[in-house]
């Protein structure tokens, strides 16, 4: 399990950080010199958080990091209205002492949620930490501040340390028709099966938006998926288009990369202060955090094959209008992990439904940058566009059936709202 180093945090560690903050702005991603509400700590530290998450050693690929981007936006934002107010906090509800420094908030708690989780990473997080501290003004706001920060940070990773990461947890569902089992060319097992035993960061528990069942092997709606990704999924398709293609490889990006770099942009366009950028942050994220879990909750108890499975197999599988093809091979590599329902259109639906809740319109404006496809930038007006091209993306790439697609766009939409209109709302 990934254990927390703890700290005691006295006046000794106080006044080292109070030093820190006079280290000059020669190193490290943090640079641009905040003002008051500039909200330039918070989207700079989200790009160091995705960078130093996405790159984990034993996480690179895995599902959990969604996990940890929401942690770590919620620690952001509840050290930031703690100080500066207007939105209710998560879960910290401590008096900020005046003056304190939103910024300085930020940055602490920013830095003390990733190097307790990421210690890998110390050394540039600690450069990073002192670049960015530099940037604000000295004196009590910014001390105060960094306190604040530390406690926030730590009483959520305090809160979290029995929420069930790194559980034993294992899928071990035997082969049958209709059963994933590990897909070549690794062969891998689930990745992170205990993801769907986490404890959510906001919703009430896995089940609250739990999606309906995956069609039966022998219903019209699964030899319709089947017969589907079958022609256009195939790495050797004679019928998908290339523009198809185009869209397809675009979403084979990162998601975690691609959506946070948008959201960036959000702030920008939007002129967002501080404050309403770590809700924003925190909305999304914490969305799509619990929106993974509920999918691999989903995952592991429906434990669905894959089409690569299901196409090699279909002469096992009861249904005479589904046609095996045992050389058949998608046009990208099956991930680990049960077919149903969709995690990437869980992300991608969360991350829009909150946009859409958030500023109360359909028009998000959300710009697009793909880490799979070189110098490929798309822009849609509005999010139900977005989801719309994942849940063909995921098709055409052959590792999902339309029923997954659209079962995740919908539970992502649903709890993002949800959330959004239980959390984070004015605090009167």
């Amino acid at each position: 399990m990934r254990t927390p180093k703890r700290r005691i945090w006295g006046p000794v560690a106080v006044a080292l950080l109070a030093t820190l903050a006079l280290v000059p702005a020669t190193s490290g991603t943090a640079a641009a010199k905040p003002q008051t509400g500039d909200a330039s700590v918070i989207t700079e530290w989200n790009q160091i958080a995705v960078n130093t998450i996405v790159n984990d050693p034993p996480i690179v690929g895995h599902p959990q990091a969604l996990l940890y981007m929401g942690l770590f936006q919620a620690a952001v934002y509840d050290a930031v209205v703690g100080i500066a107010g207007r939105y209710e906090p998560y879960r910290f509800d401590q008096r900020a002492p005046h003056p304190s420094s939103p910024q300085a908030a930020a940055v602490a708690a920013a830095h003390e949620l990733l190097v307790t989780y990421f210690s890998y990473a110390q050394s540039t997080l600690d450069a990073d930490y002192a670049t960015s501290l530099a940037q604000i003004p000295d004196g009590k706001a910014k001390t105060n501040g960094i306190v604040y920060g530390l406690r926030a940070a730590d009483n959520l990773i305090a809160l979290r340390a029995h929420d069930g990461r790194d559980a034993p947890i294992f899928f071990t569902q035997p082969p049958a028709p209709g059963v994933w089992r590990p897909t070549p060319p690794g062969f891998v097992p689930m990745l992170d099966p205990w993801l769907g035993f986490v404890t959510p960061l906001l919703v009430k528990s896995p089940f609250q938006f739990a999606p309906p069942p995956p069609p039966a092997l022998t219903s019209s709606r699964y030899t319709s998926d089947f017969n589907e990704v079958k022609a256009y999924g195939s790495a050797t398709s004679t019928v998908r288009s290339p523009e198809q293609t185009a869209t397809a490889l675009f979403f084979s990006s990162n998601p975690v990369i691609l959506f946070n770099a948008g959201m960036r942009d959000q702030v920008a366009l939007r002129n967002l202060d501080v404050v309403d950028a770590a809700r924003t942050f925190a909305g999304a994220d914490m969305s799509v955090a619990d929106a993974i879990i509920t999918v691999w909750r989903a995952k592991y108890d429906y434990g669905y094959w894959r089409p690569i499975t299901a196409i090699n197999l279909a002469d096992t599988d009861g249904n005479p209008a589904t046609i095996a093809d045992p050389t058949w091979t998608p046009l990208l590599t099956t991930p680990a992990y049960p077919e149903y329902p969709s995690g990437y259109n869980s992300f991608a639906a969360s991350v829009t439904g909150s946009l859409e809740a958030l500023f109360h319109t359909r028009h998000i404006n959300l710009s697009l940058i793909s880490t799979a496809v070189p110098n490929a930038v798309r822009h849609y007006d509005t999010g139900s566009a977005v989801r719309t091209d994942v849940v063909n993306a995921r098709i055409w790439l052959g590792i999902h059936f339309r029923s997954a697609d659209e079962a995740s766009r919908n539970l992502g939409v649903e709890l993002s709202h949800w959330v959004v209109d239980h959390f984070f709302q004015a605090d009167d």
